[in-house]
């Protein structure tokens, strides 16, 4: 371990590798707010945070539990069309609070392309967000719908039906069956555009 009287010990945060303080300072002097994504086990959340003297401060936010409760979604909330959900929500109420420009800010985890965090990162440059990216690193149109779910359920359906029970008991226990998930997707997102087109 370096020693010294010039040695400093690094933030608590930069220590325990949370924290890039470098690129957090570029991200802060540009005085635009900040788009935050973070993927747990089981939920999506995605927020847009504005940096203080005092700290963080969130300007907007929205999750996978909010999706689930205010707008029906019964599929799982953890793939790529519920992140994508998350990302337009947050979009909408971002326009609508008068926020139309962020940076994107995907912290030190390592995201692989077309991810999770790009499909929500899709979702809120639909929703009308102005954000720079890379159109490479987003997920194909028909892995956002969720069509990949929906053929792989089709032929477990048709090659083991008790697996594909197995499989899908979440969507079952919520009526809904995966080879509806993307006409649930077109349903769920249009619900969230009708509420802000009534507020406008």
């Amino acid at each position: 371990m370096a020693r010294g009287p010039r040695y400093h010990v690094p933030f608590r945060r930069r220590r325990s590798g949370k924290t890039d303080y470098r690129k957090r300072k570029i991200m802060i002097l540009s005085n635009i707010p900040r788009f935050v994504v973070r993927c747990s086990l089981k939920h999506i959340t995605a927020q847009i945070i504005d940096a203080h003297s005092i700290g963080d401060k969130t300007l907007v936010s929205s999750s996978s539990q909010e999706i689930s409760k205010k707008f029906g979604w019964k599929a799982y909330c953890r793939n790529l069309p519920m992140a994508y959900i998350v990302g337009f929500l947050i979009g909408h109420k971002a326009l609508s609070q008068g926020i139309d420009r962020t940076i994107f800010d995907i912290g030190l985890k390592k995201a692989s392309k077309g991810g999770r965090v790009f499909a929500t990162l899709k979702g809120a440059v639909d929703a009308g967000l102005n954000m720079q990216y890379n159109a490479k690193i987003m997920p194909p149109e028909s892995r956002i719908r969720g069509e990949h779910i929906v053929s792989f359920a089709k032929e477990l359906f048709d090659s083991d039906p008790l697996l594909y029970e197995k499989t899908f008991s979440g969507y079952l226990s919520r009526n809904l069956k995966p080879e509806q998930l993307s006409e649930h997707f077109e349903e769920v997102k249009r619900s969230i555009t009708n509420v802000f087109m009534t507020e406008k």
